[in-house]
């Protein structure tokens, strides 16, 4: 097969989970459902974060920040393959596939940066608890997360711009739900041979490189937790950290059964529904694992709904009693 110059290419086609016609409205159903549960408790997280002063210090800053990059790393992929289903058309133009690739790789990268950082986090705090307001002061903790964004930037735009020298062949069919760049590099005619090289050199340094700093941290963190005397400081300490690492093995564990996956069966639509772990469900669930076991989070969210139904309530009363508004003037 001849390979198309790449300014001919001007779309590709993902086909998603299933070709049946009759799953299609399920799949909507359900990918709309955790795509809502998905905005609204990331989102309910952010504003308990902001609107109780209590919860402004660095691990809450950390959390409230890796809130709203799962909310942008969902709506890269969902938005785009639920009106796919809803209008029976599987086309994605050559840059909006692109720039799908570019958001994707740019918010997962910062999924791992964030939960590196927030590791080294509890790290300080568990293991230097005296010196620990002066070490994450809020200039280092902007200072982390904007090299996480660096970070990212540069990698997505380095992996982005190494594809935008393929050219493809006619078949231009992604067995995915949205254009992930290893199966971009599989439909490419040319020789791909930098890119995978550059792709798996990433995944070692990038994703490699964090996890073994979050290993290292929590070696640290388990030392210094089995040196406390007291029963009740070692489960207040172990209890700080419990939410973070189970979003720790959720989000590493998912992607290591996607590659597991993908080395035993060779099927590109069973890594698209193992994908579905990462880049769906644990974005999903990160709220209610911080929020389930935070009561911190639970008061701040109790006291910002009593606070807007008093508001909301007396708005109204104002605006159906104008008697009343008078005499509060």
């Amino acid at each position: 097969m001849e390979p198309v110059n790449l300014t001919q290419i001007s779309k590709f086609f993902l086909l998603g989970f299933s070709e049946k016609p009759e799953l299609q409205p399920l799949t909507f159903w359900v990918f709309l459902s955790m795509y809502l549960i998905t905005v609204l408790g990331n989102l309910l997280i952010i504003l308990a974060i902001s609107s109780d002063s209590h919860l402004h210090t660095p691990m809450y800053f950390f959390l409230s920040n890796l809130s709203l990059v799962d909310i942008w790393l969902t709506s890269t992929t969902i938005p785009k393959m639920l009106v796919n289903i809803q209008t029976q058309n599987k086309v994605i133009t050559y840059a909006g596939c692109i720039t799908q690739s570019y958001f994707f790789i740019l918010f997962a990268g910062l999924d791992i940066f964030l939960l590196t950082v927030m590791a080294y986090d509890r790290f300080v705090a568990i293991c230097h608890p005296l010196h620990y307001t002066v070490i994450m002061n809020p200039w280092l903790c902007r200072l982390l997360v904007l090299i996480c964004w660096i970070m990212s930037v540069l990698h997505s735009f380095l992996q982005c711009l190494m594809a935008l020298g393929l050219s493809f062949c006619m078949d231009v069919e992604i067995p995915h739900f949205f254009c992930e760049l290893n199966q971009l590099i599989k439909l490419a005619c040319s020789d791909t041979i930098l890119n995978n090289m550059a792709m798996y050199f990433a995944a070692v340094l990038l994703v490699g490189g964090p996890f073994a700093g979050i290993l290292y941290s929590y070696s640290k963190i388990v030392s210094c937790i089995h040196g406390m005397s007291s029963a009740q400081g070692k489960y207040k300490a172990f209890s700080t950290c419990a939410s973070h690492l189970s979003v720790v093995f959720l989000f590493y564990g998912t992607i290591l059964g996607v590659y597991l996956s993908s080395a035993a069966t060779h099927s590109s639509h069973s890594v698209a529904t193992a994908s579905v772990m990462y880049t769906v469900v644990t974005p999903m669930l990160n709220p209610f694992i911080y929020s389930l076991r935070n009561k911190d989070i639970k008061q701040a969210l109790k006291t910002f709904f009593v606070k807007e139904t008093t508001n909301w309530l007396v708005v109204l009363r104002l605006k159906m009693c104008p008697c009343l508004q008078s005499q509060t003037l």
